[in-house]
């Protein structure tokens, strides 16, 4: 995985490939169930990623709804181990209702 540097203050160096969660759910009669769509989150963090592409109306907030159970899982398992930057964050950005804004040094993960 290659990364860059997220904007000019930031610090943070993301994935240059994101990961588009809008096919997380079936809300509009098509998408990934649950266990595919942590497959996927579970093999783009194995393969270096850190960058997340979400809305609050991917899915009808089925979207969101599954990735903030599944950043909830990595934070609660110590999963900044899994990232590349060096303060082990994930970035998750989007219009996001469900997911926690503002950066968390102790989760490993900053939310946008």
């Amino acid at each position: 995985m290659h990364y860059k540097v997220f904007g000019r203050k930031t610090g943070l160096r993301v994935a240059e490939l994101a990961l588009g969660a809008g096919n997380f759910g079936t809300g509009w009669g098509h998408g990934a169930e649950r266990d595919e769509a942590k497959r996927i989150f579970d093999g783009y963090l194995e393969a270096g990623g850190n960058f997340i592409d979400t809305a609050n109306g991917y899915q009808g907030g089925q979207s969101e709804a599954m990735l903030s159970e599944f950043i909830a899982a990595e934070r609660d398992r110590g999963g900044a181990g899994r990232q590349p930057d060096a303060r082990g964050h994930c970035l998750a950005a989007g219009k996001s209702q469900t997911l926690d804004h503002g950066a968390d040094s102790d989760s490993g993960f900053a939310y946008a």
